[in-house]
């Protein structure tokens, strides 16, 4: 819970409804688009909710100890739904993102000494100077300039440096485009793509996202095939494919590189550009808020150790924290039960599907006081500490926590602190950036704010 003294900034968040909606109004319109619009008053009060759609049964579960049971104590039963994988497998393959079983645990095994907290310290001067590199395009007098496109630029040149070596195939404007088109399509609940019959979707969002999946497929494959069985570089993709190639027959192995290639390209800097993008607006919300962490950033890169500067930024990772608890990382987590279960007095049959959202989690009026309010001291080290193991889950929880987890966190310290202690971020008057999106929850019209020199 929030102690009393939590400040009164409430940031913006799409209008809710009154009451439940049908589940089909899922399929139309702004819901379609975004996860997190109109979503029903009542399911911020509610642990459990039992929904219908066509021949599904839907669990929507808010209790911390029920999450737990689904994504930690019972996991096994509860694997990626066959719908999602239906619907994954043709933008991003069997890539780590939408793998199951031991394909999963070998894959998964293979990729997380990349993120590991030495390989993380090692890559944060890469981080620094992509911040650095930014600021040097921006005004050096007051102007307006859209934060989110330039935090999706800074974590877009950094994955490609770090997954790739650079490779300027990959920090095209044009890349981006492609990427931005996938995101946007990968997690809307079309009901051809449930029935996967995505190729024959002919609107105009589903023929530019088909035309950007074979686009960065090709690419990708170009590169993997440049590279060969030796991985071809110093870095996260040639290490990846060095294990592949390793373990698998060639043909398979280059599938799997292509395939987590894209996973990680797309996934690797989306999920912090947007949270880089929240922690920013408010920010800027906040005059104080952002002298305050400024004053901690400059005192942190005075002592010139690279390395371990997130750690020396802990009033920086309070509202970075509180930042994610409003905007979480992961809209919605779904899971499919391979067999009957029961989670306290709720049973679940084979096949049912159950939806966690971080958004109602982070929101629900059970678990946090004022919960749409910004309180950044909820996450100060003795308050914290009082939280539920699965109350506040911007990664995820349990073995398909999100491996890049430490990387996202460390990446978008070292970013704010060098921005803040260059740059003052004012939001103009009458200012709302509402959230949206299936995957990651981006500012729907960008986040325009005024950026002026110290």
């Amino acid at each position: 819970m929030a102690p009393a003294s939590a400040s009164a900034f409430i940031p913006a968040q799409p209008a809710r409804v009154p009451d439940w909606l049908p589940s089909w109004r899922g399929m139309f319109g702004e819901r379609l688009r975004s996860a997190v619009h109109g979503i029903a008053e009542p399911a911020f009060d509610v642990w459990h909710k039992q929904r219908s759609f066509l021949n599904l049964q839907i669990h929507v579960v808010n209790n911390p100890d029920m999450i737990g049971h689904v994504l930690l104590n019972n996991h096994a039963n509860y694997i990626r739904p066959r719908l999602t994988r239906k619907i994954l497998k043709p933008i991003i393959g069997n890539g780590l993102l939408s793998a199951e079983g031991e394909d999963w645990r070998k894959q998964r095994k293979i990729v997380a000494p990349a993120f590991a907290p030495t390989a993380v310290a090692n890559m944060t001067r890469l981080m620094a100077k992509a911040a650095q590199r930014q600021m040097t395009r921006w005004p050096e007098q007051r102007a307006k300039i859209d934060m989110a496109r330039f935090a999706t630029e800074t974590t877009m040149a950094i994955i490609s440096q770090a997954l790739f070596s650079g490779d300027g195939r990959l920090t095209s404007s044009e890349a981006g485009t492609h990427i931005d088109r996938v995101i946007a399509a990968a997690g809307q609940p079309r009901l051809l793509n449930m029935l996967g019959l995505q190729d024959f979707d002919l609107s105009p969002s589903m023929i530019r996202m088909r035309h950007s999946q074979r686009w960065l497929r090709a690419n990708l494959r170009t590169l993997v095939r440049e590279r060969g069985a030796g991985g071809g570089g110093d870095d996260f993709f040639g290490d990846l494919m060095r294990a592949l190639y390793a373990d698998l027959p060639p043909e398979e192995a280059e599938i799997l590189a292509v395939d987590n290639a894209i996973t990680f390209y797309t996934a690797g800097h989306e999920t912090t550009a947007t949270t880089l993008s929240w922690a920013i607006y408010l920010l800027a919300a906040q005059p104080e808020l952002q002298e305050e962490a400024r004053a901690e950033a400059i005192a942190a890169l005075s002592q010139n150790d690279i390395a371990s500067l997130s750690g020396r930024l802990p009033f920086l990772r309070q509202i970075l924290d509180e930042t994610m608890r409003l905007y979480p990382s992961v809209v919605q987590i779904i899971r499919e039960a391979v067999a009957d279960d029961a989670i306290g007095d709720v049973r679940i049959r084979k096949g049912e599907l159950v939806l966690v959202y971080p958004w109602l989690v982070h929101r629900h009026r059970q678990l946090w006081d004022s919960p749409d309010q910004f309180d950044h001291t909820r996450f100060t080290p003795l308050n914290k500490a009082k939280l539920h193991r699965f109350q506040y889950i911007p990664f995820g929880v349990g073995p398909r926590v999100c491996v890049g987890a430490r990387f996202a966190v460390t990446e978008a310290l070292v970013i704010l602190a060098h921005w803040l202690a260059a740059r003052r971020f004012v939001l103009p008057e009458g200012l709302k950036p509402m959230p949206t999106g299936n995957v990651t929850l981006r500012p729907k019209d960008g986040l325009p704010l005024l950026v002026e020199p110290l």
